[in-house]
């Protein structure tokens, strides 16, 4: 089988819903050997969302590629054996209220001291520190206050929330990357260190350029709907047979291009139309001869114009249309994947491609506790005899 990047690290994930099982889950589909810990009533994900046959769909995308097994940690038996999951680990994911680790021994100087090579990741709605650190941290939370709401949406609407886990996948990608940074120096000086991620952060900093505005020029950027305040046009255009189709045109050539696509070369002509500045004063002018173009014409002559002049321009699809497209499969973005009890499952693949030593996705989120014996056994050494006590006391 092809080398995985990561093959050889030993990452344990005791976190639940979103951001810090994804980042695990990152680790994981290039190679690292997960461990994920729930507790013994079941992880909260196994319950969220969609489910068929009893099996959360949820589950089967964030803990693929991981050894599931279930453990207390609040128990001290439970918690002694994360310890010695610990001793050998590169990297430690948790995202319990700060305090909580500290007050069952897992803190840091307790892991730390048994193992000085440890990351270990803090995912948390705001943080390790701060005034807002003891509260819940939700992705709605994360969204609401990093501004991404109050951006979202049309003018004359309400500050809209994403439907889907937006700023757990941004803390998640961000979380994964600052992993492989702390592993980098780990491996350089020895030293492991703690990862403090906040969930609203990463979606912040996505929006850096509202701060810019508000510091250097008293700006309080508001909702745009499918406009931006940086380029024209920019828009979603709807075509004769009813299919939305999203447009940019945020290079000088392209806006050129699509305005002549449909007939207004006259517009190309004016001197505001040199720079993004006069192309934004003149947004409605724009976009409305874009809009009345495509809107004569099929969905096929939309694209096939498009094509033909090099202009930007793409279908705004459903996951249907997604399922069915020829592109996504040719790069194999969705592979099938077998599981237990569904069998053939497709999912979302490895999201970046390493050409030398790809990712994959190996199996799907297994059932509760399925490698108790595996780990706590063949792992760690415990005999089936003990790890049956753990199971009547609950600690497993």
């Amino acid at each position: 089988m092809t080398t995985k990047p990561l093959d050889g690290l030993k990452v344990v994930d005791t976190a639940t819903l979103l951001a810090g099982p994804l980042i695990a889950t990152l680790l994981g589909d290039y190679g690292a050997d997960v461990v994920k810990v729930e507790h013994p009533k079941g992880d909260a994900l196994r319950s969220f969302g969609w489910v068929k046959d009893g099996v959360s769909l949820w589950w089967l995308f964030v803990n693929r590629n991981k050894a599931c097994v279930s453990l207390s940690l609040s128990d001290p038996a439970g918690a002694g054996v994360l310890k010695e999951l610990v001793a050998d680990a590169d990297v430690l994911v948790e995202n319990f209220r700060p305090g909580t680790m500290e007050r069952w021994g897992l803190g840091w100087e307790e892991l730390s001291a048994i193992n000085p090579r440890l990351v270990m990741v803090r995912v948390t709605g705001f943080g390790q520190t701060g005034p807002y650190s003891g509260r819940p941290g939700y992705g709605t939370l994360a969204e609401s206050m990093s501004g991404f709401a109050h951006l979202n949406g049309y003018p004359d609407g309400p500050p809209t929330l994403p439907p889907l886990a937006l700023a757990d996948g941004v803390a998640a990608c961000v979380g994964a990357f600052a992993t492989l940074a702390a592993l980098r120096h780990r491996d350089a000086t020895g030293a492991g260190q703690v990862i403090d991620q906040a969930i609203y952060e990463p979606l912040f900093w996505m929006f850096g350029t509202q701060a810019l505005a508000y510091d250097q020029l008293d700006l309080i950027p508001g909702r745009t709907g499918n406009r931006t305040p940086m380029t024209v046009p920019r828009n979603s255009f709807q075509a004769a047979d009813g299919r939305w189709f999203g447009l940019s045109g945020a290079s000088q050539s392209v806006a050129e291009r699509v305005v002549r696509l449909v007939d207004r070369s006259d517009l190309v002509e004016q001197d505001w139309f040199a720079d993004h500045t006069g192309r934004l004063a003149h947004q409605d002018e724009v976009e409305d001869a874009i809009a009345v173009w495509v809107a004569k014409r099929s969905s096929e002559e939309v694209t096939a114009a498009f094509e033909a002049v090099g202009a930007a321009i793409a279908p705004m699809y459903t996951i249907a249309d997604i399922m069915a497209d020829p592109h996504y499969a040719a790069r194999e973005v969705i592979p099938t994947v077998e599981h237990e009890t569904l069998g053939p499952v497709r999912v979302p693949g490895v999201v970046s491609r390493l050409m030398a030593t790809p990712g994959a996705v190996r199996h799907l989120g297994r059932a509760p506790g399925a490698d108790n014996e595996a780990i706590f056994g063949g792992r760690l050494g415990h005999s089936r005899a003990e790890i049956a006590i753990w199971r009547e006391a609950g600690t497993v």
